[in-house]
């Protein structure tokens, strides 16, 4: 059975599809790779032939999700709560939601967060996370975000991701670990890294 993280969160503009894009690739050497966007827009579907070293499936390949013979799936999911999330997560083994370090980006994750426990209550095996991520470098992360985030109840990754213009442009330019910042390179592995340590215990 092949391992499941999806990046859910309803609020647009989060960077849920680059991270889920770059989370992919750093795991593809290592592992059987899939990457599924269920948005049936399919965005990241059209980069299929920018990425051919991995295998990024149709949106309509989620109804298929436990016959899919990878190490590994990353699901992509839309911004927007739909009632396919709960199904979704009820079959994944991690649930990454991307935010922005703004108070009102921090309230706009708890209808997801809701959703998310409402799954681990019938999968007591799913796990869960909030990574902060498109940080602004100057503005920094304020105890205040930090502090409201560990009161909803879904644990606040070590792993922190800041706007940069590489990551940003990273669909575009073969993924950030092609890229030479460094630094972009550091804050993706390292989250892949967290993830990974989480789901395998």
């Amino acid at each position: 059975m092949a391992k499941i993280i999806t990046l859910a969160h309803q609020k647009g503009g989060v960077g849920k599809s680059t991270l889920a894009l770059n989370l992919a690739l750093c795991f593809k050497d290592q592992l059987s790779v899939a990457l599924i966007d269920s948005d049936l827009q399919g965005s990241i579907y059209h980069l299929k032939e920018d990425f051919p070293e991995l295998d990024i499936l149709a949106p309509e390949k989620i109804s298929e999700l436990s016959k899919l013979d990878y190490d590994l799936i990353v699901v992509d999911t839309p911004p927007y709560l739909s009632n396919r999330l709960n199904e979704l997560f009820t079959h994944s083994d991690y649930v990454l939601v991307p935010t922005k370090a703004g108070f009102f980006d921090v309230m706009a994750i708890k209808s997801t967060l809701a959703l998310v426990r409402f799954s681990q209550a019938q999968n007591q095996k799913l796990k869960a996370g909030i990574v902060l991520n498109m940080i602004k470098p100057r503005s920094g992360i304020t105890t205040e975000v930090v502090g409201l985030l560990s009161t909803l109840g879904t644990p606040l990754l070590k792993a922190r991701v800041f706007d940069r213009v590489s990551l940003a442009r990273s669909s575009m330019t073969s993924g950030i670990l092609k890229s030479t910042d460094e630094k972009a390179i550091q804050e993706i592995t390292a989250l892949a890294e967290e993830i990974v340590d989480l789901i395998s215990v």
